[in-house]
């Protein structure tokens, strides 16, 4: 084989180039925390420590990647206004089920979604928050539609990111 010093070191700086690339867009900064609870029917509180999902790269980051998720932790998403709400599993490791939340923080249904799958899961009315969980939490801990996730204090620190 014929070794090119020029060539070689290009490929190299093509690579590191790629690698780099590759490392900014997966690598991003700690989401913010902070602990929710919900309200079920049956009158108990149900706690739940979150990651604060509100800008728009933190929700397209999600929990991509990550290999575990344990019960009682989640991933709060944030919106600007009441949508529709559409999500997949792309890159996404653990099972998880998701919660979709009115704006009074009443649960609308909660659906689960399948690792690495790039079908869309789609809220079936306009929703403000999303809560991602590991699958089959909100069933363990007596949580379901109709239930209330307190909502006081979350929204968009930066509607302009």
């Amino acid at each position: 084989m014929i070794f090119n010093k020029k060539t070689f070191l290009a490929r190299v700086g093509v690579s590191f180039a790629l690698l780099c690339f590759q490392f900014s867009c997966f690598s991003s900064k700690p989401f913010k925390t902070t602990r929710l609870s919900i309200a079920t029917a049956a009158g108990k509180t149900v706690p739940i420590s979150v990651e604060i999902a509100e800008t728009e790269e933190e929700r397209r980051q999600g929990f991509m990647f990550r290999e575990k998720l344990e019960d009682g932790k989640g991933m709060i998403f944030l919106f600007e206004k009441d949508q529709i709400m559409s999500f997949w599993m792309k890159n996404t490791l653990v099972p998880l089920s998701i919660a979709f939340i009115l704006s009074d923080g009443r649960i609308a249904e909660i659906r689960d979604m399948e690792p690495r799958s790039l079908a869309s899961v789609n809220s079936e009315r306009s929703c403000r928050y999303a809560l991602e969980a590991p699958q089959g939490w909100f069933s363990r801990a007596g949580i379901g539609v109709g239930d209330r996730l307190s909502v006081e204090g979350l929204s968009i620190e930066n509607p302009a990111q």
